[in-house]
């Protein structure tokens, strides 16, 4: 059987069948309503946020504004790896996790009720501002951890394809969220949800963290984890990561950037595109990314099982190109205005990455050892969203707007876009010398 050999962890009972699936469940069900709440705030900045909480500026810079806040949630993802990532690392991942879920929680349900610019003036977006950093700060203690307890409870043949079920929270909060939208803009009667309809998708987390919670508490420990505490063999996670793992850091960054970047083009900025710029409807943009996003899940789930079949680096790597090669006519198949072609853009965009966003939580975590794994693929990885998923639309926007144009915004997205395959080659490669070294090690 073909596959990249992981990175030596200490031995550790195997796990029942039901327990596996108990906690690939569990994970799911916690990150699926992380990502609902993280893309209700995606959908709000290209629909309703500018004219709600920025309309004193232009159009453009009220779309820039939106867009903004949407990318400061990014910024406050690495500082939430670091710190989740140390507390899960110390103290456990289970711990963590509920954690992370009730932060972001309390988050999303205090922007459903947050002021307008209209009723507090300048302090209503620095109010958004800061409760969007905290969204931020708890989904980026949730990736690390919910994909680690995954992969460190499932058999050492079917890593990738458990590493899968938190990554499949992503579509399934994309799903979520979208439906959410789509209903209610239908349901309320015209202008009311831009006035007050939108803050019903934030006020309902309140809801679904309370079955989260339910979830969570019942699932036992990571039992690498567990081994390695009782070993005594705990580290500083963050400095032994930058001193001793800062390569797989960097292999980490440059794969995600390119997986969360056309992710989220794919996702958000299409809506906003095709609304602002197309004059498209917003419902049927809406509906598209819905119905790519509920397809996307079994493609996902196949694709990372094959990963255990195949290698999971490889896999990784058939994704990027063919990803590249839809970054190259995304924008103009976008820029057609024919819904349609808009559709085809969205869907060739999402499933031309499955192949790397499935297996790509188990290939973060093999490239660590199990006393920093938390730590070193949290910042890999939320370093990665910065540089994709939240500059992406911003720089795509600049670029179309530049002299560069079109042609050096479809470049940027394929340049991006193979960034992740060189980024999980690198990392295959490091996984492969740390386990040819260890039997030295063992032997000395």
């Amino acid at each position: 059987m073909s596959h990249d050999p992981p990175a030596t962890t200490p031995e550790s009972p195997e796990r029942s069948g039901r327990e596996v699936r108990k906690v690939a469940l569990a994970s799911l069900v916690g990150t699926s309503i992380e990502w609902y709440d993280f893309y209700i705030y995606g959908l709000a900045a290209v629909t309703v946020f500018a004219p709600q909480f920025f309309p004193q500026v232009s159009s453009l810079t009220g779309t820039l504004a939106a867009f903004a806040t949407f990318a400061v949630g990014f910024i406050a993802r690495p500082i939430g790896g670091v710190i989740f990532g140390h507390l899960g690392d110390r103290i456990g991942r289970k711990a963590t996790l509920v954690t992370t879920l009730v932060t972001m929680g309390v988050a999303t349900t205090l922007i459903g009720v947050l002021p307008t610019y209209a009723a507090v003036g300048a302090l209503a977006p620095v109010l958004l501002v800061v409760l969007r950093l905290v969204q931020g700060f708890a989904v980026g203690g949730e990736w690390g951890g919910a994909v680690l307890i995954s992969v460190e409870h499932a058999p050492e043949s079917k890593r990738s394809f458990y590493g899968s079920f938190p990554q499949l929270g992503v579509p399934i909060g994309l799903i979520a969220s979208n439906a959410v939208f789509l209903v209610l803009a239908a349901a309320l009667p015209a202008g009311a949800f831009g006035t007050w309809g939108w803050r019903i998708p934030f006020l309902l987390s309140a809801v679904l963290v309370l079955v989260g919670l339910w979830v969570r508490l019942r699932i036992e420990e990571s039992s690498e984890f567990v081994a390695v505490r009782r070993s005594g063999s705990m580290a500083l996670p963050l400095v032994s990561v930058l001193r001793h793992h800062f390569p797989q850091v960097l292999c980490g960054i440059a794969m995600f950037t390119g997986i969360t970047g056309i992710g989220y083009m794919a996702a958000t900025y299409s809506i906003q595109y095709g609304t602002s710029t197309l004059g498209l409807p917003r419902a049927a943009l809406i509906a598209i990314v819905l119905v790519v996003a509920v397809l996307e899940v079994p493609i996902i789930l196949w694709f990372s099982a094959a990963a255990d079949r195949w290698g999971i680096s490889r896999t990784i790597v058939a994704g990027s190109i063919a990803t590249a090669v839809v970054a190259a006519v995304f924008l103009p198949l976008l820029a057609s205005g024919a819904l349609a072609l808009v559709a085809l853009a969205v869907a060739a965009a999402r499933w031309a990455s499955a192949p790397m966003w499935g297996p790509s939580g188990a290939l973060a975590a093999e490239c660590y050892p199990t006393e920093v794994r938390y730590s070193g693929a949290s910042v890999g990885y939320q370093l990665g969203s910065i540089a994709g998923g939240a500059l992406a639309p911003i720089i795509t926007t600049l670029l179309l707007a530049s002299p560069l144009g079109m042609p050096g915004a479809s470049a940027y997205l394929v340049v991006i876009t193979l960034l992740s395959g060189l980024g999980a080659l690198a990392a295959n490669r490091l996984v492969r010398r740390a386990a040819a070294r260890e039997p030295v090690a063992t032997a000395a």
